[in-house]
């Protein structure tokens, strides 16, 4: 557990100065701010090294599926502020409710596969602490913007 303690602290130490060294508007090492949630989210969930091991195939699959959905429904939304028919508007608003339960399902199953290999407890903890670790992302990134503007 130290190991999994020391590894997030050096992580979010290296993000931290990779987002106050790069000029504005440049984007982030995608690698290290993966490598830094899943330190996180572990650390956080507490997952032993079996439940890990089992654990982020399942998670990585389910954001990958749910990313896919989420920019299509996004696809959507910024189509309907365009001049658009009430038919197509319709048409538009069937495919988002679609899409939407599509995600649904796809949470009903990934709780379903996580469980098996997570608790029940550490699964409903699993959406805030991905929100909290998105949080102090981008708290460490508007202090480095705040730094720099000074």
């Amino acid at each position: 557990m130290k190991k999994i303690v020391l590894i997030f602290i050096v992580l979010v130490c290296s993000y931290s100065s990779l987002l106050a060294q790069r000029p504005s508007g440049q984007q982030y090492d995608k690698e290290k701010l993966e490598a830094a949630r899943v330190a996180f989210i572990t650390n956080r969930l507490d997952l032993k090294a079996d439940q890990a091991e089992k654990f982020w195939p399942i998670f990585n699959q389910y954001n990958e599926d749910r990313g896919k959905l989420m920019n299509q429904i996004s696809a959507i939304n910024r189509n309907s502020s365009q001049d658009i028919s009430d038919a197509k508007a319709r048409e538009m608003i069937q495919q988002r409710l679609s899409l939407q339960q599509m995600l649904l399902d796809k949470e009903k199953k990934f709780m379903e596969e996580v469980i098996k290999t997570i608790t029940p407890v550490q699964a409903m903890k699993l959406g805030g602490v991905n929100r909290e670790f998105t949080r102090q992302v981008y708290r460490m990134q508007q202090g480095g913007k705040r730094g720099r503007n000074d």
